[in-house]
């Protein structure tokens, strides 16, 4: 956990402790739309979700495992070419030049974005991929998993940086199967080694984020651990940085900025050996260099020679997702977690409107708005909390001079306006049928019984939980005020097993699979979740796979949760997305064989050959009678 404030909790606040009885309770009367329904169905005999595919073996194996009648086609891994021209892979001799050619490493959060632009197109499209971070244990032969720093050369830290970033790689469907088009000219890789990336909003130009190599502080070199992000309705992607705290060397105490750091996380023990070879990552050659990361930036697929923005107008934090959706009266608002156990919910309003039929005009639509933080209360209400320099607690006094100082110091300005600490916020999505807004807390073993509250109702919470949050005006497609400065929420389920106090569908033992540690989330067509699982290190302990699970949202199935595919051994579900008509389903398998190395992996897929280590890849799955998925 980071150092920060002495901000209470709720439990706090109202000086009481719900008993778990309490929070049973309150979960199921909180609201009548969020209802977990009950007893008035539990005695049929049928199965009353309209999810009716078969559900695979929920066991940890080598291979993927996906629900029987559908194919699961291996898309794209790390080290294939994106551009024409290039050697087949070979992990053992390519490098930081070659890398930048080819798919990036830990694919994360993906989106299929048709072509031509703006059409509905589900067999031809760009494919949009972020990539993570690296396992140089994997990559490389002769590391150990717990790698000496001081080991790796300079080419092997050259091509981590270059596999970290993003990647456009455009895509089509021929029959039931999807190829990569390695002569596009929409291939792209944006790589943290190399790639310019302008900054805008609040923050640009700042002189906390100026160095050596940008003393006008308004272009920073790459981004760095890309998780989720979103897409716009314009058709631009939004690429969310999440722990980049992990990067950086040296003694951030030393700097002027070592409150600020201290409150992000950074220790100045890097996982990665990059600042001894660049500067820019040793914060005693250059502190102000962390400030540049930490941000939401903005791509343009459709056009290879787009500058990427970073909009610090979004705040500085450890970004999971930015999910964006447009009010009734056109309002754009941007919905993002911060993923770090006692973090924090925000969201975004900006301030000019949606124009539909000028898409360039809606460029810089996310460098001015209203920055919010979210406080929940015991009664099921939320409020959203303005982050604006000049109001509140938010003023010099309390070192904040600008709104620059509140957006880089995000955190900290949401200590003191009081939000409500987390179990972990990782993806936020909105429904497109109903406009609920669905956010996953992944997990939280440092909460103790005397700090849960009715939206964190466990300590120890080691499974996590999905909330559902309802804006005024929610149940329709396009009537929710996402605006608004109070909203309605409800827990939709506890994750874990019955002994872990888990709460799904009553007949989810019966037709349904537990799962453990929810973190991406998506829609189908009819409104149906569809829920990514990252157990990380506990996988072996909890003994089932990560993969992707789905439920109803509304009707007699709400919460029934049915298992539908799972990863191979030690790595993570990541990222997944529909095209437009629902029959192909894009899913980021991340990290296979983590916690293993390149010369003895725990599993080899997904080439299974003895020349080569397991590989991050995109997967594209679709039935084998061609209909919609679900």
């Amino acid at each position: 956990m980071s150092a920060r404030s002495t901000t209470p909790t709720l439990s706090e606040l109202i000086a009481t402790r719900l008993s778990r009885r309490e929070v049973i309770g309150g979960l199921l009367a909180g609201t009548a739309l969020a209802a977990i329904p009950g007893a008035a169905f539990a005695d049929r005999s049928h199965d009353p979700s309209t999810l009716k595919f078969a559900q695979p073996p929920h066991t940890i194996g080598q291979d993927q495992a996906v629900s029987p009648g559908h194919a699961a086609q291996i898309l794209v891994r790390w080290g294939d070419p994106i551009q024409p021209g290039l050697e087949p892979f070979d992990p053992r001799t390519f490098n930081a030049a070659e890398q930048e050619k080819r798919f990036g490493y830990n694919n994360d959060f993906l989106a299929f974005l048709p072509l031509p632009v703006g059409s509905q197109t589900s067999n031809h499209g760009l494919l949009c991929a972020n990539f993570e971070y690296t396992n140089p244990e994997l990559m490389f032969p002769g590391l150990g998993i717990k790698t000496k720093l001081e080991t790796m050369t300079r080419e092997q830290v050259d091509t981590e940086i270059a596999a970290h970033g993003h990647g456009i790689v455009e895509i089509r469907r021929e029959g039931d199967i999807w190829h990569v088009v390695e002569a596009s000219p929409f291939n792209r890789r944006l790589s943290a080694l190399s790639t310019p990336i302008a900054v805008s909003g609040p923050a640009a130009g700042h002189p906390r984020l100026r160095t050596a190599a940008d003393p006008e502080g308004r272009t920073v070199i790459g981004t760095l651990n890309n998780c989720s992000g979103g897409v716009t309705p314009w058709g631009t992607v939004l690429i969310a940085e999440e722990n980049f705290d992990t990067y950086f060397g040296g003694d951030p105490k030393k700097t002027s900025e070592a409150g600020n750091y201290a409150r992000i996380g950074l220790k100045g023990k890097s996982r990665y050996a990059w600042s001894r070879f660049h500067d820019r990552f040793n914060v005693d050659k250059e502190p102000n260099e962390p400030n540049r990361f930490g941000w939401v930036i903005e791509v343009d697929p459709y056009d290879p020679t787009f500058t990427p923005v970073k909009r610090t107008a979004l705040g500085r934090f450890k970004h999971e997702a930015a999910t964006v959706v447009v009010t009734p009266d056109r309002k754009v608002v941007v919905y993002t977690g911060d993923d770090e156990a006692f973090e924090y919910l925000y969201r975004f309003v900006a301030a000019r409107k949606f124009d539909p039929a000028h898409r360039q005009a809606n460029f810089g639509l996310l460098d001015d708005g209203t920055l919010s933080v979210a406080r929940f209360d015991d009664e099921g209400g939320l409020v959203w909390l303005p982050m604006v320099w000049g109001q509140g607690p938010l003023i010099p006094a309390n070192g904040f001079h600008s709104q620059a100082d509140v957006v880089i110091e995000a955190r900290r300005a949401a200590d003191l306006l009081g939000a409500t600490p987390m179990d972990r916020p990782e993806d936020v999505e909105t429904s497109p049928l109903t406009g609920k807004v669905y956010m996953v807390l992944t997990n939280n073993t440092k909460r103790p019984p005397e700090k849960v509250n009715r939206a964190n109702p466990r300590s120890d919470n080691r499974h996590g939980h999905i909330l559902e949050l309802i804006p005024p005006g929610a149940g329709k497609p396009g009537t929710a005020h996402h605006d608004a400065d109070r909203f309605r929420w409800s827990v939709l389920l506890l994750a874990g097993t019955e002994q872990d106090g888990a709460r799904y569908h009553p007949k989810n033992q019966q037709y349904g699979q537990w799962l453990s540690c929810p973190d991406n989330i998506t829609f189908d067509n009819k409104g149906r979740l569809w829920i990514a699982t990252d157990q990380g290190s506990a996988q072996a302990n909890h003994d089932i796979p990560d993969g992707l699970y789905a439920c109803d949202l509304e009707g007699e199935g709400r919460a029934l949760v049915k298992f539908f595919y799972a990863v191979p051994k030690d790595a993570e579900m990541c990222g997944p997305c529909f095209t437009p008509d629902g029959t192909t389903l894009f899913v980021a398998v991340q990290h296979p064989g983590e916690d293993s190395t390149f010369d003895a992996p725990s599993t080899r897929w997904p080439d299974f050959r003895d020349d080569m280590p397991p590989r991050p890849s995109v997967v594209a799955i679709r039935r084998h009678d061609g209909r919609p998925i679900g």
